[in-house]
Order: structure tokens, then C-alpha cells, then sequence
């Protein structure tokens, strides 16, 4: 017998984010789910975030498709939860008629996974799903089998897909399956009736094919940084040549010593160790513009951003209090933090706090760059490749390790001259790696 069919709509994931972009469900209509099962995968401007359920029961629709945008409060999928414990359905009471009640948890229980969902019925327990996403308020609409006037057309995700591939708008179809469902068979019998189209003229044989690509997700939120940032900020860019071979050879023997070779040693590792203690002298750097209060804020400590190319574009998650590690623990950090990003597993709370940032345009083969800050950042330094090319050593030309620096900042918290000594006091570390130890 059919129960209660409840709807989960996409909750407000936080930090202002009003959309995602499904990317894949777990579960399929028929499936059942149990209380904070993975149901699907969503992709936020910040992070690819896991939805847990926060009922428990049968799924009777999934009302998106993989690769479409649902807006925040939107119906995600629906749920007949007739014949569930109702311990098992969070905030689920026993007069249907009467609003769910929101209240606070109480000291002793634990918080839910989603906040929003309601308090557990009393004496049940709550369970934790293996990834929290506690802070994101959930609309938690109760519907009932009878659709709205407002709802889409009824089908299955594969139904709209080929409906999708063939031309056909579901709301002009009825549906002749259970309870005004709309099937393939609606579908292939419109298009079988629709008109054909006339013909269209063959293409001049130069003419140029477009492809568009939707600007969603993180390319979507990069952009609208960037702009906000060369547009706001007055961005200036110095650059300086060092002769790191001092820095490649203390590398090379991290590698080859056994008690330190567990650890990936990078020459970006080493950079950051010396932004962390030059931004000691020059604490401008590690600052941001109050526009709103009219004042600089000064921070007491150094949260390291790091520009990391993902296939979902470019992300900055940031190693907290950076200032208080050493190489081997900036190194370590730097290496998780990067793998974390590239596999999309990145918590939207690490893409936020950053105070200074580094980006490794060498990995690209590429010397040199003027990089855009970092939004309510003072300071981004870009790290060049490192090449072999003729320098003067010791009064004589030989062949040395170089690479170059490029630091943009934020001229109205950094002068020229504090922008120069801190580039200055990052080149003189790598240029003589021993000189940390005056800084440290």
C-alpha cells in the first residue's frame, strides 16, 4: 500500500551558493534507501559535494537528470516512506496535517547530518553519514501523490532523455502509464506524428562548426572572481630572476636520503616556506581591504593558498596556518591538498580563508605571468619553470638552475617598496636556502 510520498528538494549548501549541477545519482527509482544514504553526487561552484537521504523508504522519482543545474529548494527526488519506522524519518511526526517541528538539538544528541531536516523522534538515535555536511539548511517539503499544476511532466530520467535527443517537449504529452506517467512510448509515438522539418542548406565547405559549453560550476565562479578581482583591486606585477641551484640541490639531497625520501619535496614546497617567512617582514602581504568599514585587516597567522588546475577548472583550496609548519610538513600538506582537489573531493570550507597565494605556472613549462589576486587577497606570487641557462657565478659565466618569480599585490595595501622586499627576501631564501634560518 502506498504511504507518504516525501520530496527532497537541493538544500543550501552554504556560502551564498544558490545552484548545483547534478552529477550523478546513486540510487534508482524502485531502490530502497535507508536514513543518510548516499543518494547522489552535486556539484557546487566551491566542490563536488555526496547528498545523504534524510528519510528512509522507496525512491518514486528522481526529478533531474546528470548534468542538469537545479536551483536551491527545487525537488531532487521523492520518496514513499508508507511502511518505514518512522525512528527512521527525520523530523517525521504522526499528524500529516500539522507543520514538522525544527527544534534545536539537545546537548545529548548529535547533530543532524543536514541541518533542517528536523529533530529525530524522541529516543531515536541519529546516525552520521561517512561525509558531514552539517550548517546546510534543508527545505523538507511534504507532498502527497496528487500533483500540482505546476509540477513538470511526469516521466523517468531516461524518458526525457530521449525526449531530449528527439525534439520532444514532455509538456505537451499526456501520459498514458500509472497515474498520468508519460513513457517511451508517448515519446517515440510524438515523434512519429511531429513534422519533419524542412531540409537545411548543405554548408559552404570552410564554414566553421560552433561547440558552446555551458558556464556552470567552477569555471562559472572563477570567472566571476577574476573579473571582480582585475576590477576592483589595483593590481601591479614585479618580477625577479633567482638563481635557485642552491634550492635544487638541497632537494635533490631530500631525494636521495632515506629517512626523507617518503616525503615530495617540490621546488613549490620550498617556495612556500619562504613566502611564509618573508610574510614575517612584510606582514602587508598577508592582509585584505575592508571596503564596507574603511580599515585593513592584519592577520596573526598564514593560511597559504594554492592554485591547483582541476578538470573542473581552477581551484585555490589553502593550507591552514602554513606559518607554523616546516618544509617536510608544508610539503606533505601541499601534495593532499593538490591530490584532494584533482579528485574533486575538495570541502567547500578549504576553497575559503585563504590570506595569501601561491600559483605554479612552471609546471606548464611557462617563465613568467601576471597573475590576478586571489579575491580579498593582498599578494599572489606565480613561480616560474626552473631552467639551466648561463648566469654569472662567482665572477664567471656558468651554467645555473634560474626561475622567476612573478608577484602581483593589491596596490592599495602594498607599496612598491614593501611589494619589492618581500619578492627580494623570497629570492634571497631559494637563491641561499641556509638564509631561512635568520628569518625562522
Amino acid at each position: 500500500m502506498t504511504g507518504t510520498i516525501r520530496e527532497f528538494a537541493l538544500p543550501d549548501l552554504g556560502e551564498g551558493l544558490t545552484e548545483s549541477e547534478l552529477v550523478a545519482w546513486r540510487v534508482a527509482v524502485g531502490e530502497r534507501v535507508e536514513l543518510n544514504q548516499i543518494i547522489a553526487d552535486v556539484e557546487t561552484a566551491k566542490a563536488v559535494v555526496e547528498l545523504p537521504s534524510p528519510f528512509a523508504g522507496v525512491v518514486t522519482a528522481l526529478h533531474a537528470e546528470p548534468g542538469q543545474t537545479v536551483n536551491v529548494g527545487e525537488p531532487l527526488f521523492s520518496c514513499d516512506t508508507g511502511g518505514a519506522d518512522p525512528h527512521a524519518v527525520m523530523g517525521a511526526t504522526d499528524a500529516p496535517d500539522e507543520p514538522e517541528a525544527h527544534s534545536t538539538p539537545s546537548a545529548d544528541l548529535p547533530e543532524p547530518t543536514l541541518v533542517g531536516y528536523g529533530a529525530a523522534a524522541e529516543g531515536a538515535p541519529r546516525r552520521r553519514t561517512r561525509r558531514q555536511l552539517g550548517g546546510f539548511p534543508v527545505p523538507d517539503a511534504d507532498t502527497r501523490a496528487a500533483p500540482s499544476p505546476s509540477e513538470r511532466p511526469r516521466s523517468t530520467p531516461p524518458v526525457r532523455k530521449l525526449a531530449h535527443d528527439l525534439g520532444i517537449d514532455l509538456a505537451t504529452l499526456s501520459g498514458t502509464g500509472e497515474r498520468g506517467l508519460i513513457t517511451r512510448a508517448d515519446v517515440e509515438a510524438a515523434a512519429r506524428t511531429a513534422a519533419i522539418p524542412a531540409p537545411e542548406a548543405a554548408p559552404e565547405p570552410d564554414a566553421l562548426t560552433e561547440t558552446r559549453v555551458p558556464v556552470r560550476g567552477v569555471r562559472r565562479a572563477t570567472a566571476a572572481a577574476m573579473v571582480r578581482s582585475a576590477f576592483s583591486a589595483p593590481h601591479v606585477t614585479e618580477f625577479l630572476t633567482v638563481d635557485v641551484t642552491a634550492t635544487m640541490d638541497l632537494l635533490r639531497g631530500i631525494r636521495d636520503d632515506r629517512d626523507l625520501s617518503a616525503h615530495r619535496v617540490t621546488p613549490l614546497a620550498v617556495v612556500a616556506k619562504a613566502v611564509c617567512l618573508a610574510a614575517r617582514r612584510t606582514p602587508e602581504v598577508n592582509s585584505r581591504w575592508d571596503e564596507e568599514a574603511g580599515e585593513i585587516v592584519r592577520y596573526d597567522g598564514l593560511n597559504l593558498g594554492i592554485a591547483v588546475a582541476t578538470d573542473r577548472g581552477l581551484l585555490v583550496p589553502n593550507v591552514r596556518r602554513a606559518d607554523l609548519m616546516n618544509l617536510l610538513e608544508l610539503a606533505d600538506a601541499i601534495a593532499a591538498l593538490a591530490e584532494t582537489a584533482r579528485a574533486g573531493r575538495t570541502a567547500p570550507g578549504d576553497l575559503t580563508g585563504g590570506t595569501l597565494s601561491i600559483t605554479n605556472i612552471g609546471v606548464f613549462g611557462v617563465d613568467a605571468g601576471t597573475p590576478i589576486l586571489n579575491p580579498g587577497e593582498a599578494a599572489i606570487l606565480a613561480t616560474g619553470a626552473v631552467r639551466r641557462r648561463p648566469w654569472e657565478h662567482g665572477g664567471e659565466i656558468a651554467l645555473r638552475e634560474l626561475m622567476t618569480l612573478s608577484l602581483s599585490f593589491d596596490h592599495r595595501l602594498v607599496d612598491g617598496e614593501q611589494g619589492s622586499r618581500f619578492l627580494a627576501d623570497v629570492g634571497d631564501i631559494l637563491r641561499e636556502p641556509g638564509r631561512a634560518l635568520l628569518m625562522a
